[in-house]
Order: structure tokens, then sequence, then C-alpha cells
């Protein structure tokens, strides 16, 4: 626990010593609350300020990366399952999902993950992606670790409707919960927010934070007592995808990989998706917006877009590699954003424009540092069925249909 000394030297370092003024004030739960707060906070990320994070960063040369097809993966199923299958039993596999987030856009004040996608009777979010693990756990016969990320503002429920719903069938004894890093959220001087005098105003400092946050709750040394060599990280808004799928699993260890990533070929050149690529002869990933009409419609000589596979955040990383760059600074992505927040006379305000700054970082900078990156290419209507609106294109609507194609009952 951090007391009020250490978190006085560490907020006069980086100029927030605001932050502690009506610390006296304060009840002893309120005091121990704050305290909590500027602990998981990475304060580091103000130093971006400096140059607006690396939005505006200049980009390397990119270049095309194809995938192993749905065919390539059809003739060698057997022996990329056997692979994967071989790596779980050894317990050399863990999943992790990443579920800090609320569903706010769904009209939800939960966690994202408690939303019910049924229809005519309850099955959740996370109902859906325990039911697909235990799919391979069944078919390995062996429990697959599971970590779940959360947020300072949902871990609480989350971990009570887990275990409300008996962890849907899982074993217990092999999930573990712990908080994202949160990042401080400030005015457009660099001036930390405070939505009261004794809550600052927070958010989860991106999906790009996972493993960082895992290592500062204390886990790598768990992952290596079990003898974890891979890590399968997924979005928790996906309801159909494969998760800790032996056959992608045990691609990319006989490929020599690195990493690997889940893509799905493009439905049209103008879709607004992320491509697994090279850049500067490295893996990443260009942003639909950084592409050019010229690179949207380049086609292979057998018709097929060159950028062609979008990645649908699922991705498998080596552990090895991961704690050899832990430590590296990630890019940090300035983003504006209306922050409600505390004014100098204790009025709490709700902004109707931006009014500062909030900070994360993003998983798809963790593929460009990897040396090597397998993209895996899955069926699209059977493992992309992400939820983010209520109606429409990757919606509620949309990923129920999906569910049931795939034969589940809502």
């Amino acid at each position: 626990m951090l007391n009020f000394e250490t978190a006085k030297e560490l907020l006069a370092k980086y100029g927030q010593s605001h932050i502690l003024e009506y610390y006296h004030e304060l009840s002893e739960e309120e005091q121990k609350n704050l305290l909590s707060q500027i602990k998981l906070i990475d304060f580091s990320v103000l130093e971006s300020l400096k140059d607006k994070g690396n939005e505006h960063a200049e980009r390397g040369k990119f270049v095309p990366l194809g995938a192993t097809t749905i065919e390539e993966i059809a003739k060698k199923k057997q022996e990329f399952t056997d692979a994967g299958i071989e790596a779980i039993k050894a317990g050399k596999a863990a999943a992790v999902l990443l579920a800090g987030g609320q569903g706010t856009r769904l009209g939800f004040d939960k966690p994202k993950g408690m939303f019910n996608m049924g229809i005519n009777h309850e099955i959740y979010i996370f109902q859906c992606l325990i039911n697909n693990l235990m799919d391979v756990v069944k078919q390995a016969d062996a429990w697959i670790p599971l970590y779940i990320m959360t947020s300072e503002k949902n871990n609480k429920d989350t971990i009570e409707f887990f275990k409300e719903k008996d962890f849907f069938g899982y074993n217990s004894d092999f999930v573990r919960f712990f908080i994202q890093d949160m990042a401080p959220s400030t005015d457009f001087n660099g001036k930390v927010y405070m939505e009261s005098k004794s809550t600052i105003s927070l958010s989860p400092n991106g999906n790009g934070g996972w493993f960082s946050s895992m290592v500062r709750a204390g886990l790598l040394s768990e992952l290596k007592d079990r003898g974890i060599e891979w890590l399968n990280v997924f979005a928790v808004d996906n309801v159909l995808q494969r998760i800790a799928d032996p056959a992608f699993l045990g691609a990319v260890i006989l490929s020599g990989s690195e990493s690997g990533g889940k893509v799905v070929s493009k439905a049209e050149p103008e879709e607004r998706v992320g491509v697994l690529c090279l850049e500067d002869g490295r893996p990443s990933i260009v942003e639909y917006y950084e592409m050019t009409d010229d690179m949207r419609t380049m086609r292979e000589d057998d018709g097929r877009l060159s950028y062609n596979y979008g990645v649908i955040l699922n991705y498998l990383f080596s552990l090895k590699k991961l704690e050899s760059i832990v430590n590296e600074q990630m890019p940090i992505h300035v983003v504006e954003k209306k922050i409600p927040y505390m004014t100098d006379n204790g009025e709490f305000v709700k902004p109707d424009t931006a009014n500062g700054y909030k900070f994360e970082t993003l998983v798809l900078d963790m593929v460009h540092k990897q040396d090597s990156c397998l993209s895996y290419e899955v069926v699209r209507n059977n493992e992309f069925a992400p939820v983010k609106n209520p109606t429409g294109i990757d919606s509620v609507e949309s990923a129920r249909a999906l569910l049931i194609e795939n034969g589940v009952k809502l």
C-alpha cells in the first residue's frame, strides 16, 4: 500500500501535487481509496504530452503480408492440431481475456461481458467465451489457465458475476483476475483532472497495457512456475472466437514464429479494419485510415487484395519475448476526449466538447515489437462476431444471427 509521503513525492515529480490538496479533509476510507488509485497509475504517460504522443509519428515502409490461408490450414489441420494439443497438455498455453470495458455503447451500465445475448434464455457474452474455451478443454482433456483483465471500475462486478454463475462450469482454480493499469486524464495543459476531492479522473491504459498490467499484478512468477510459454490474448466482444485454438497454437509453434495473429479476409477494399502487414521488415498493423487508395485496392496475381487480412484482436505471444520487451516504452496514443471533472470550487462538470487528453497503449504496437508473426486466416462467419453496437454492423443483432448460424441456441 502506498503511503501519503511516498505519494506526495511521486506526484511532485510529475507536477501533480494538487491531487492531494484535500487529502486531510477526507475520511480514512477515502484516503485509502485515493492512495490506491495513485498506486495504479502510470504517471510516465504524461511525458508523451511533450510531442502529443505518437499519433502523427512517421510510419515506416509498408509491404503486404500474406497469410496461412484457410485452404492451407485445412491440408495441415491434423498436424497443427496435434502440436497444439501436445502444448496444451504440457501446460504451455494460457488465455488472457481483455474485459476492462463497460457496455456503454450497448446502453448497458455494467461490464460488457455481462451483457445477455440470449433471446429465449439467458446466455451472456462471458458465457459464450467460456463455452468456446470449454470446447478446447474437452478436446485436449486439460484445463487451460485463464487470466481475466478487468478495470478498477468493473473488477468487483466482474468477479461477483463469475462467482454467482459458478464460472459457467469452468474450473475456478484455473481462473485469475487482475486489474488493468490506469492512466490519468488531463486538461490541455497536462494537469490531471479530479472527479471529486477523493477521486482522480482515470481510464484504462488501452489494450496494449495487458502484459505490463499482469506483471504489475505479480502474475509473471505464476506464469513461469506453471511452465506457460504461450499467451493467447483476446478481446471480450467477439462472441464466436476460438480461444487457445489448438490448430492456431500448433501452426505458430511449428512455424517457429514469435507470435501469431488470427485474421479474416476483408469483405471489401473499403472495410474499416486494421490489416496485418510488414513495416520496415517487421510485423505490423496498418490502420484503415493510414492506407492510401492504392494500398486499399492493390491486388495480387490471383486477384486477392494485397492488403487483405484484417485483424480480429486474437493474438498468440511468446512469454519469453514478452518478458524481454516489457520494460520497453510502448508508443502512447494521446486522444482528445470529453472528460467530466471537478472545478476548483468543487463543482462537478460534464463538458459538451473535448476538454483534455486520455492516454492509451495499443496491442497493435506490441505486434510491431515482434521479430515474426504468423498471419493465420479463419472463416469470418465461424470466428468473427463482434458486439460493438446495438444494431447494424458489428452489433448485438448481427452477432446473434451469427451465433444462431453456428448452432448456438439463444
